[in-house]
């Protein structure tokens, strides 16, 4: 069962349009209450993306995941696909896009059925790098999936637009990219943080995925991730390169491994978290 909604951006009015998928069959977890709750999943689309995704990615994702036994949220950031608000305005940089994920998670997280315990926030190129983020600065968050994940936000988004746009940029005040006014503040917003050093301030566990053929954010990111997270005192990292795959998928034997590699390592989780839980009873 899918639900289409709209969630409050935290920015002035705006709100940000996201789409609920309900799961098919539960998964046995219960909430302090003792009523059984389902696990979360928070998606967070790239760079100029939206909650589709290319070749509809993530809505087989998050259909597969709600199969799976998990409740699921893709969403729209501010001024990308359906919601209202700019993307790569003044208040449209890094900052805003944490910010706007943790609203979706507000908002996630207000659902009486779903379990706080089990929350994950999978993030896809820029995506990736704002949920490492988030999660650095948010301990609802006890998982991340990173797919094809940014890992320089300024390097990498400059390399997507090229070296003039950026400089006109932030000569004249703003540069158009595909429709979008990605303005200087924007640019100068991906110079304050960096993923790879913030990752560290997570303590929850990791899955990693990058395509050998994307030629947009190069696959040796995966193993950068990896060794970070692998120096944290807390917490595990498994990683799962997928051979042919491009920067969004878009084969369809791509999209089917990424998701179903996922599913997988997520549904490992669920069970070790269940007998954990039943070895402590």
């Amino acid at each position: 069962m899918e639900h289409a909604i709209t969630i409050a951006s935290g920015s002035g009015s705006g709100e940000l349009s996201a789409v609920l998928h309900y799961p098919k069959q539960a998964r046995g977890g219960k909430g302090e209450s003792g009523s059984c709750r389902w696990p979360l999943i928070v998606v967070c689309h790239g760079f100029v993306g939206n909650k589709i995704g290319e070749n509809r990615l993530f809505v087989k994702a998050a259909r597969a995941f709600s199969e799976a036994g998990f409740l699921v949220i893709r969403f729209d950031y501010a001024g990308c696909g359906e919601s209202t608000g700019e993307y790569g305005g003044e208040g449209g940089g890094l900052d805003a896009m944490i910010g706007q994920t943790q609203r979706v998670l507000d908002y996630g997280l207000g659902l009486d059925c779903v379990d706080a315990n089990r929350v994950t926030l999978l993030g896809h190129s820029l995506g990736g790098a704002v949920a490492v983020l988030t999660a650095a600065r948010d301990n609802r968050v006890k998982s991340l999936v990173l797919w094809s994940a940014v890992a320089h936000p300024l390097n990498d988004i400059v390399g997507i637009v090229g070296k003039q746009a950026y400089e006109e940029a932030v000569a004249l005040g703003a540069v158009d990219h595909r429709g979008y006014r990605l303005s200087a503040p924007f640019f100068e917003s991906l110079t304050r943080h960096q993923p790879l050093r913030q990752v560290r301030q997570f303590r929850g566990d990791a899955l990693l995925l990058h395509g050998t053929l994307d030629d947009v954010i190069p696959v040796d990111y995966c193993f950068l991730y990896q060794r970070v997270f692998w120096l944290r005192s807390d917490g595990q990292c498994d990683k799962e390169v997928i051979l042919q795959a491009d920067h969004t998928y878009s084969a369809d034997k791509s999209a089917q491994q990424l998701i179903a590699k996922t599913a997988d390592w997520l549904t490992y989780l669920e069970k070790r978290k269940m007998e954990w839980h039943d070895w402590t009873i």
